[in-house]
C-alpha cells in the first residue's frame, strides 16, 4: 500500500485494479455481516477459499467477504456472479457443491436455493426474491460490491474519484450548492438540511474547524449506520473528506460506540489504510487541502447520539446535552464551529459528487430526496436492513419487503423512529416514508427503526417499554426529562397493572406537552411521542384498561383472565400437566375450570391447548 501521487495517478491505479477484478469469470461474494457471522459465515468462506485453493481457481474464480446484505435472518448468504445465484442459510458442507456446479457448469444446485414461502417457488436471484424487489439500493449495493478490509476494492469501484474531482475542479462554496441542489438531508433523525448545516459552519468565524461522523446509533434494532461503517466505511472518510473541504476543516472524528467493536475496527483500519494511501493527511492528492480523522469510542449512552452530548463526551466528559439556542456549527467541539451528521449521511456525499445533484433529487418526494435505509424488525416474516427511495409506502416495506404479518397474523402497527418516535396504525400503512408527513401524523423517520406489531402487541405496553427505555437512559440534567418521563411511566405502569383511573389520559396528554415544550434537548422533546402516537391511533386500548381492567391483547397480566369453554374442551388434561401453579382443576365429571386467585396468569395452558378451549378475557 503506497501513497498515491495526485487524480492522474488515482484513476489510472483505480483502472488497473477494475481490469484485475474483471478477469475473474466468476465471482463469489459472502455476506460477512453481523447477522451472517452469527450463523458461520466465517467457516463458509474458510470452506470456499479451501475449495478454489485445491481446485487452482484462484484467477479464474475470485471471492471476497463484504459487509452487510440486508437479508440478516436467512444468513450465511452466498451469491455467485456474474449469474447472480443466491444461497441462504448456507451450511459449510454444502460449499463443494455449490462451487463445483458454479464454475464448471455454470449451473445452481436448485435443493439449496431460496424458496418463496408463500408459493414453494425456487428462486434463483435476488432479483426475483420479494425482499429485494421494491427496495432501491444506492448504499447497500455497495456492502456488496467490496470487501470493508481493501481499500483497493474501494478504488476499483470509483472510491475517492469524487474526493479527486472536487479537489481538481470545485470551490468549497460549488460543493455545498451541490449538496443543496440535490435536498440531501440528515439521516440522523432531525431530517435538517445537510447544505444549510455545512454554509453555516462555513461561515462560522475561526480559522480552526471540525466535522464529526456520528455513529453512536444507540435506538434499540436499529443497525443501519453500523451496517455502512462495517460494510464500506471508506465512503464515509471519502464523504467527511469533501464535507471538511466545503467548510473549511483540517480535522474530523467517528464517534463510534465501544458496543460495536466490528465497526469500530473496520474504522480504524479504514483510517489506517487512507492515511498510508495519502487520503488523509497533508496536501491530499496534491493539493493545499490538508485533513485527519481519529476514532472516538463512546461507552453507549443513548444520550450521546445527541450532537452536543456526543461532542461533550469527545470532550472526555460526561455525555450531557446543553441548550440548543447555542448551535454547534458556531460553538460546538472544543466551543469550535462544528458539523455533525451521521454516517448514512455521510456515505451518500461521493455517489451525489459522482452522479450529481439531479440523479438524486429525483429519487424520492418532494421534500425527502434520496433513499432511505430502514432496520426492519418485529413481528414481520423478513427481518433486516431496507433500503427504500423515499415516497414508498409504508404497505410497501411491511407486505412486500417484509412479507407481512408472521404466524399468520394481522399487523396491527409500525412503531417508526426509535424510541423517540411514533406508533402509526395499519390504516396509515399508504404513508409514505417522508419526514414531514411522518411528522404531521406524530411519528417520525428518526435514524430509521421500523418495528412491526400485530394482534398480539398491547399498545399501552409499547409505550410503557419505550418510556422504561428512556427513564433508563435519561442523562438526568434537566428537571422535565428526568421527573417528567419518570411520572409518565408511573401513570402508563399503573394503567397497566389495574390501577388506572378516568382523567389520567388527558394527564397523560398533559405532561407530554409540558415535556415536549420545556425539556433541554431534542431527545427530551421527543420522548413522550411514544405516549401521544399510541393516545392518539389506540385510545380504545388505553379505554379498555382503565373503564374495564382488561388488556384487548392479553399480554398486561394483572388485566388478563382464563377461562376454558366447556364446547370446546375435549377433557385433554393437556392444560391440567402443563400448569405449574396447579390453577386448573376438573375432571371425571367435573368440569375443566382456572382459578383465577392461584394462577399466575403465565399463559402456558393457552400454549399446550391444542382444542382453541382456552379463552383469554
Amino acid at each position: 500500500m503506497s501513497r498515491i501521487a495526485d487524480t492522474k495517478e488515482l484513476l489510472s491505479f483505480s483502472n488497473q485494479l477494475a481490469a484485475e477484478n474483471g478477469r475473474a469469470q466468476v465471482l463469489i461474494t459472502v455476506c460477512g455481516g453481523p447477522g451472517c457471522q452469527a450463523t458461520r459465515c466465517h467457516d463458509v468462506a474458510q470452506e470456499v477459499k479451501k475449495e478454489l485453493a485445491g481446485k487452482g481457481q484462484r484467477g479464474r474464480v475470485r471471492m471476497r467477504v463484504t459487509g452487510c446484505h440486508g437479508f440478516c435472518e436467512q444468513g450465511p448468504i452466498l451469491v455467485i456472479d456474474p449469474m447472480n445465484f443466491f444461497y441462504p442459510k448456507v451450511d459449510p458442507g454444502d460449499v463443494k457443491e455449490i462451487i463445483g456446479q458454479a464454475v464448471q457448469e455454470k449451473r445452481a444446485v436448485e435443493r439449496l436455493l431460496y424458496r418463496d414461502p408463500d408459493t414453494g417457488r425456487v428462486l434463483v436471484t435476488e432479483a426475483d426474491i420479494p425482499f429485494y424487489r421494491s427496495q432501491s439500493p444506492t448504499l447497500l449495493s455497495q456492502n456488496r460490491a467490496v470487501d470493508p478490509l481493501s481499500i483497493d476494492d474501494y478504488i476499483a469501484i470509483g472510491g475517492y474519484q469524487a474526493l479527486a474531482k472536487v479537489l481538481e475542479g470545485s470551490s468549497p462554496e460549488e460543493v455545498i450548492m451541490e449538496m443543496e441542489a440535490s435536498g440531501l438531508r440528515g439521516r440522523g433523525g432531525g431530517g435538517f438540511p445537510t447544505a444549510r448545516k455545512w454554509a453555516a459552519c462555513r461561515a462560522a468565524r475561526g480559522e480552526e474547524k471540525y466535522v464529526i461522523c456520528n455513529a453512536d446509533e444507540g435506538d434499540p434494532g436499529a443497525f443501519m449506520d453500523r451496517a455502512i461503517l462495517e460494510g464500506n466505511p471508506h465512503a464515509v472518510l471519502e464523504g467527511m473528506l469533501i464535507g471538511a473541504y466545503a467548510i473549511g476543516s483540517g480535522q474530523g472524528y467517528i464517534y463510534v460506540r465501544n458496543e460495536y467493536p466490528l465497526a469500530v475496527e473496520m474504522a480504524r483500519i479504514a483510517v489506517s489504510q487512507a492515511r498510508a494511501c495519502g487520503f488523509l493527511g497533508e496536501r491530499i492528492l496534491d493539493s493545499g487541502f490538508t485533513f485527519d480523522i481519529d476514532v472516538a469510542r463512546g461507552g453507549g449512552a443513548f444520550v450521546c447520539g445527541e450532537s452536543t452530548a456526543l461532542m461533550t463526551s469527545i470532550e472526555g466528559k460526561v455525555g450531557e446535552p446543553r441548550p440548543k439556542d447555542v448551535h454547534t456549527v458556531e460553538h460546538g467541539l472544543w466551543n469550535k464551529p462544528t458539523c455533525l451528521n451521521n454516517v448514512e449521511t455521510w456515505a451518500n456525499v461521493p455517489s451525489i459528487i459522482n452522479k450529481g445533484a439531479g440523479w438524486f433529487a429525483d429519487m424520492g418526494t418532494s421534500g425527502s430526496h434520496g433513499t432511505k435505509i430502514l432496520a426492519l424488525t418485529g413481528q414481520v416474516r423478513n427481518t433486516g436492513l431496507v433500503e427504500v427511495a423515499f415516497g414508498t409506502t409504508i404497505k410497501t416495506v411491511v407486505d412486500e419487503i417484509g412479507g407481512g404479518g408472521r404466524d399468520g397474523k394481522t399487523v396491527k402497527a409500525v412503531q417508526t423512529g426509535g424510541p423517540s418516535g411514533g406508533c402509526l396504525p395499519a390504516a396509515l400503512f399508504d404513508l409514505p416514508v417522508d419526514f414531514d408527513i411522518l411528522w404531521e401524523k406524530g411519528s417520525m423517520i428518526g435514524s430509521g427503526g421500523l418495528v412491526v406489531m400485530d394482534e398480539r402487541t398491547c399498545m399501552v405496553d409499547v409505550a410503557k417499554y419505550f418510556l422504561k427505555f428512556l427513564q433508563d437512559e435519561s442523562c438526568g440534567k434537566c428537571v422535565p426529562c428526568r421527573v417528567g418521563v419518570n411520572r409518565l411511566l408511573e401513570i402508563v405502569n399503573d394503567i397497566t397493572e389495574g390501577r388506572g383511573k378516568p382523567g389520567q389520559m388527558e394527564l397523560l396528554e398533559e405532561l407530554s406537552d409540558t415535556v415536549v415544550h420545556t425539556a433541554l434537548c431534542g431527545l427530551g422533546k421527543t420522548a413522550p411521542n411514544p405516549v401521544l402516537s399510541t393516545l392518539r391511533y389506540f385510545r380504545d386500548e388505553y379505554e379498555a384498561h382503565i373503564n374495564d381492567k382488561r388488556c384487548p391483547a392479553g399480554v398486561c397480566k394483572p388485566l388478563v383472565k382464563y377461562a376454558i369453554d366447556d364446547e370446546l374442551c375435549n377433557g385433554c388434561t393437556a392444560c391440567l400437566n402443563a400448569c405449574p401453579s396447579e390453577a386448573i382443576t376438573g375432571g371425571g365429571d367435573l368440569v375443566y375450570s382456572i382459578d383465577m386467585e392461584v394462577c399466575d396468569r403465565c399463559g402456558i395452558c393457552l400454549a399446550s391447548c391444542s382444542q382453541d378451549a382456552i379463552v383469554v378475557h
